[in-house]
């Protein structure tokens, strides 16, 4: 077996690749066809478990983990070989096969080309080796001529892999065709070739009005405009690379604002999707003080950089905004890294994230650790007092990844001021019952914590996948899905 690859390409970061590429995996997959999705670099702080070789646990971006099961296929670090998690404008954790990579890491990142591409090539054929189909991401834009001698994600793998591409372009943002024909343009001869239709993605208004560009565009390449895609804001998959809307007000009257920190090194910021989708949630992305007004929760996620966020947030008075909030019983719910931010002091004897006192919200201490703890979970919440008591008894299921481990303060131990472990060594409660943290990611993924929250569930995964694959259908030219895992 040797799969047939589609690839997606886009004119910019952006333009649509992502979504693209999940429909195109759940189109496939319910042709009855073995699918699976590869990108071989992705750079996000958006990350999941998933299995490794031999049966370890690894991470890749979250994007390939919804491709996956679009694609009904099990999640696996093969089809996403290197993931880039920034931790500085200048820095990226590098993770190679599912596992951190300390060499790579502090590689100067040019360098790193052809000491990955052994790795990414291999995954890339051993996935064309179990499948009919491998559907494809490309990443950014392939037409980076300053990035083409060193590229890994592009053309490269189009190339390798004899990829049949798409190229989606953003038309909501104008210029679209520039940015369609110079893309093309750019390209060598050999790898224009790869290019077999155009998309335009996120239109609005009447699609005849484009004419004669479409057909312009195709005399000027011999590429086709295969999809004209409107203009779709609630295809309920999770953001990706930290883009935030503002459409975050699901159906119904407001009954709970959720302000959740956007720290500029927030990580699995996908798991907050199904809020968006919940009655009568709004949920609001903060930044400020002011974003923070009138909020019931404020939720501190995730984060690459915990010091370095929490030094922002002080910075943003954000830390004055989240304590008067808990100060006046206001439900504060704190997940990995705001965890570790709720606590009394962060320590760093290994050079890993760095020393800070915490927030004073939680009688916890954090110590990083060099050993990242990546696995599934399942557990159950004890009893919860206060603003949290509805998740008591609870079972629930997610995941971790995390350096620091967290414990009880010892001298304020001593004291006899102590958090309430409502999960043995993963979740933490205070006294007054309102301020909740936790190394749990995925919570609001369980429908069963939904439910116990707000008495409400959200779409599922399956019915967003399918609803991709059908939207993808209407509006791509009749034919053009099928011609593409055609044989030459």
């Amino acid at each position: 077996m040797t799969a047939v690859c589609v690839m997606v390409l886009g004119t910019t970061s952006g333009a649509g690749k992502s979504w693209l590429t999940t429909a195109l995996c759940r189109h496939y997959a319910r042709q009855g066809l073995k699918v699976a999705p590869f990108k071989a670099q992705n750079m996000s702080n958006n990350a999941r478990v998933v299995a490794g070789p031999g049966g370890a646990l690894g991470e890749i971006g979250s994007a390939q983990y919804f491709q996956a099961l679009a694609a009904r296929a099990e999640p696996e670090v093969r089809m996403n070989p290197l993931l880039l998690k920034p931790e500085a404008d200048t820095r990226s954790q590098v993770v190679l096969m599912g596992q951190v990579s300390e060499e790579l890491t502090t590689m100067p990142w040019r360098g790193r080309s052809e000491k990955v591409w052994p790795a990414i090539s291999a995954a890339l054929d051993a996935l064309r080796a179990e499948n009919d189909v491998v559907v494809i991401e490309g990443a950014g834009s392939p037409a980076e001529i300053n990035l083409h001698a060193s590229d890994i994600v592009n053309m490269r793998i189009a190339r390798h892999a004899q990829a049949r591409c798409l190229l989606v372009t953003d038309i909501d943002r104008g210029g679209a065709f520039a940015h369609l024909y110079g893309t093309w343009a750019l390209l060598p001869e050999d790898e224009r070739a790869l290019i077999k239709g155009f998309v335009l993605n996120k239109f609005r208004g009447d699609a005849t009005l484009l004419a004669p560009g479409p057909q312009m565009l195709q005399d000027l390449t011999g590429v086709p405009t295969v999809a004209t895609l409107p203009m779709w804001w609630q295809h309920g998959l999770p953001e990706e690379d930290g883009v935030f809307d503002d459409r975050t007000l699901a159906s119904g009257a407001v009954q709970t604002t959720i302000a959740v920190i956007a720290w500029p090194r927030i990580s699995n910021l996908d798991e907050f999707q199904p809020l968006k989708n919940v009655p009568g949630v709004r949920l609001v992305w903060a930044r400020s003080p002011v974003d923070c007004a009138g909020a019931d929760w404020i939720v501190l996620p995730g984060s690459k950089a915990t010091v370095a966020d929490l030094a922002w947030l002080r910075t943003q008075g954000l830390d004055r905004a989240v304590a008067e909030h808990a100060s006046q019983g206001g439900a504060v719910l704190g997940i990995c890294g705001g965890l570790q931010m709720l606590g009394e002091a962060l320590i760093d004897t290994h050079g890993i994230d760095g020393n800070a006192p915490g927030l004073g919200l939680l009688p916890l201490v954090t110590a990083f650790d060099p050993q990242k703890t990546v696995r599934h979970t399942q557990a159950r919440f004890s009893a919860l007092a206060g603003r949290w008591s509805a998740l008591s008894e609870v079972e629930t299921a997610g995941y971790e990844i995390h350096h620091g481990q967290t414990a009880q303060h010892p001298a304020m131990a001593a004291k006899g001021d102590v958090a309430r472990e409502v999960i043995p060594g993963l979740a933490w409660q205070n006294a007054a019952g309102n301020v909740l943290g936790c190394y749990l990611h995925g919570l609001f993924e369980d429908p069963r914590v939904l439910h116990a929250l707000f008495g409400a569930s959200a779409p599922t995964l399956e019915s967003v996948f399918d609803g991709l694959a059908d939207f993808l259908q209407t509006h791509v030219e009749p034919g053009v899905l099928d011609a593409l895992i055609q044989p030459d």
